[in-house]
């Protein structure tokens, strides 16, 4: 019992750990790459970098609204709205994301902003670079179960009245930020770099949140499917399953081939069939969520990890 509370514990703070690397990635693109350039964003971190923009100058905060406390700020606002009008329970690691990535935004604003990287006049270059920095760090925060709110708290608000792709609120909400920052900085082309940006973000997190997940599933039709089987099963350990098959046309039967594998196995596995039958027809196609032995754990339904939680706390 010791030893897995002791496991439990160490899971646990090393998922926090990676979290809190995260967001101080995602912080970082943000206070040093993209607001040195004057380039903007969508989401929180985009909005509160125009409100830090518009407030600065001004009696109150001369040096402006601290781009952290304005992203704090906004999550607080929504995780409250959200809270009344849906009554939604926030997990620990969305409240603790949203304020590591708050604290890390203000303490990097204040200590490593400007212009670090020599970089800040190539706004194009900023503009990708930090994309991409922030899609590191945000995607490893995901991964561990983290959530930096902003958008997803709002499209849980308007999906309760009314259902709505994520995708359209997400396109929505970020339009009207990086169009709004024409107020601020009066320029056609922060708008444009905006969306650029915003592009390369979503590529970026995309990529790295299933690249570590995309499979191929190979068909092969083949006379010397016997061998490519045996191959296949010997060189890469992987499971191959043989089906019958009959030609619609021709009437005669068939063998085929049914290979899941990873997708840096894929050209190993063609490779395998191009020996042992050149002539072989086949067809690969990408896949993600593979579940079962040699893939992902097949995850487990909400009822289950809850049950799961109970177990151990009246333990």
């Amino acid at each position: 019992m010791g030893k897995f509370n002791a496991n439990s514990i160490l899971k646990v703070i090393k998922e926090y750990v990676l979290m809190a690397v995260g967001c101080a990635g995602y912080s970082f693109a943000w206070s040093s790459i993209i607001s040195p350039a004057g380039v903007i964003g969508g989401g929180a971190s985009g909005l509160a970098l125009v409100i830090e923009h518009a407030t600065r100058g001004t009696a109150l905060l001369p040096d402006g609204l601290p781009m952290g406390t304005g992203f704090f700020i906004i999550n607080a606002i929504l995780i409250t709205l959200a809270v009344l009008t849906v009554g939604v329970k926030f997990g620990a690691k969305t409240i603790y994301c949203i304020v590591m990535i708050s604290v890390f935004l203000d303490v990097f604003g204040k200590f490593l902003s400007g212009d670090l990287l020599g970089i800040a006049d190539d706004k194009m270059l900023s503009t990708i670079l930090g994309a991409v920095v922030a899609g590191a760090g945000v995607s490893l925060s995901f991964h561990e179960g983290g959530s930096t709110g902003g958008t997803d708290i709002v499209w849980m608000i308007i999906n309760h009245f009314k259902k709505v792709s994520y995708g359209k609120i997400l396109m929505l909400v970020d339009f009207m930020i990086i169009a709004s920052s024409y107020l601020v900085y009066g320029s056609i082309s922060t708008i444009i770099y905006g969306f650029v940006m915003v592009t390369v973000f979503g590529y970026t997190v995309d990529m790295i949140m299933a690249g570590n997940k995309q499979s191929s599933q190979i068909f092969v039709f083949s006379k010397n499917y016997k061998e490519i089987a045996d191959k296949i099963t010997s060189s890469l350990h992987r499971g191959v399953t043989i089906l019958d098959g009959v030609g619609a046309y021709t009437g005669n039967p068939s063998k085929m081939l049914v290979v899941i594998c990873r997708k840096f196995e894929t050209e190993t596995i063609l490779k395998i069939v191009r020996d042992n039958d050149p002539n072989a027809f086949l067809s690969v196609g990408a896949v993600m969520g593979v579940y079962g032995e040699g893939f992902e754990a097949l995850p487990e339904s909400k009822q289950i990890t809850k049950k799961k939680q109970n177990k151990e706390e009246n333990k």
